[in-house]
């Protein structure tokens, strides 16, 4: 056989880390604390159970493509500092983000006013408009995935989580049109399935500044139909009156043109940083009313109210799910039929508008988030799947052949 057409054998050498304490857990992957063996320096390490993965290796292969592209360049976004895969598992080496998350950090101040919303927004905004320049989307930006390099006063805020974003090829553009993101920050043009691009980040950055200002977002409603209808018609306000008394009216401006049904009319990053809102040295009115009570009240009492939905909604599914049982044995047809599927995961209502996959992988649901903190999400070691699990003898090896790494060529 010619020597051009025998399989490339993968590469095997030794493991470069070793792997800690596990920070956060979603669908498909495990967050682990790892350190370099040879330097000793500490990362995060996103660690993919390729047999859940089968099938979506191309959601991984965006995800390094992305930050491949941008990382280094800017000091607000996590940089990709490594990545390899075992026999088993793929692994994402990042900078390990210490000072948690957004809301975390903002909850633990003793203080919070409109400026510090102001200078979130403005270091996220800046590295939007960098990934923006170099043709890239994020879809998925909300406050779980911005996170502070340390938990020093001065951090870095970095945006986290590139699974969903893509890179738009200007010369040859074309509109993306799969539904992705979490509802309650996902833009009208996703569900409609009209096409979509760069102004859906803007208008998560609306949601994301409306909920740093008052502890909700725009479009919280009791069911994932009733939100969608919301987020289709803008349909939001700055009610209760009390709630928003202390913020001025260059925020609220500023939300309302990052909240543009018509995204070819909504504001753009590098317009957004030019807002008064956000390029003021201080807000013209409002300025000093401590928003971190009402923040933290308006959070904990929808947090309660939500808890109680969800288990509202587990007992129905029990008596549904208990009636279509007894349904099944006596051959009748079975009652609480669950949203109608297009046979690809997507649930439907009756419009239908799609509702997002029950599980893409990535989240359109927050329980699938890989969450980069100290956090009780983190599974019990017993829950971990056995490839996951410190010491299985398939993490001693690495294969760094090309395979899944190499982005298929019409991609290119």
């Amino acid at each position: 056989m010619d020597g051009k057409q025998q399989t490339q054998q993968p590469q095997i050498q030794p493991c470069r880390y070793k792997v800690g304490k596990t920070l956060g857990a979603g669908s498909y992957s495990v967050v682990k604390e790892c350190v370099h063996i040879d330097t000793g320096r500490y990362y995060a390490a996103k660690v993919i159970n390729k047999r859940l993965m089968a099938g979506r290796e191309h959601m991984v292969r965006n995800e390094i493509a992305v930050l491949k592209k941008v990382s280094m360049g800017h000091q607000n976004i996590l940089t990709l500092v490594d990545y390899f895969e075992t026999m088993n598992n793929l692994y994402l080496v990042t900078d390990l983000a210490l000072g948690g998350e957004l809301f975390d950090r903002i909850c633990r101040k003793g203080s919070y006013y409109e400026s510090d919303a102001a200078d979130l927004i403005r270091a996220t905004l800046s590295a939007v408009a960098y990934l923006h320049d170099h043709g890239i989307v994020h879809r998925d930006l909300k406050p779980e995935n911005l996170l502070f390099r340390t938990p020093e006063d001065n951090a870095d805020l970095l945006i986290a989580d590139f699974g969903l974003s893509r890179i738009m090829d200007e010369e040859q553009f074309h509109v993306l049109t799969t539904t992705c993101g979490t509802p309650g920050y996902m833009a009208p043009e996703i569900f409609k399935k009209t096409g979509h691009g760069k102004p859906v980040d803007l208008w998560a950055l609306g949601v994301i500044t409306y909920f740093l200002l008052c502890g909700y977002t725009p479009f919280d409603r009791d069911s994932d139909f009733e939100e969608m209808q919301a987020i289709l018609n803008a349909d939001y306000s700055f009610t209760p009156v009390e709630y928003w008394r202390g913020v001025s009216s260059n925020a609220k401006d500023f939300i309302r043109r990052c909240l543009t049904i018509d995204h070819t009319k909504r504001i753009t990053a590098h317009e957004a940083l030019q807002h008064a809102f956000v390029a003021a040295e201080e807000p013209t009115d409002g300025a000093g009313e401590n928003l971190l009570p009402t923040i933290k009240k308006n959070f904990n009492a929808r947090r309660t109210l939500h808890a109680a939905i969800d288990t509202v909604r587990a007992i129905n599914k029990l008596r549904e799910a208990s009636h279509l049982m007894d349904g099944a044995r006596s051959k009748e047809p079975g009652r609480g039929a669950a949203p109608r599927s297009d046979g690809n995961g997507t649930r439907k209502d009756d419009s239908g508008i799609s509702l997002g996959k029950e599980d893409s992988g990535y989240g359109t649901q927050h329980d699938t988030d890989v969450v980069m903190g100290n956090t009780t999400a983190a599974p019990a070691l017993s829950s971990v799947p056995a490839s996951l699990q410190p010491g299985n003898q398939a993490n001693k090896v690495i294969q760094t052949s090309k395979g899944l790494w190499s982005a298929p060529t019409s991609n290119r």
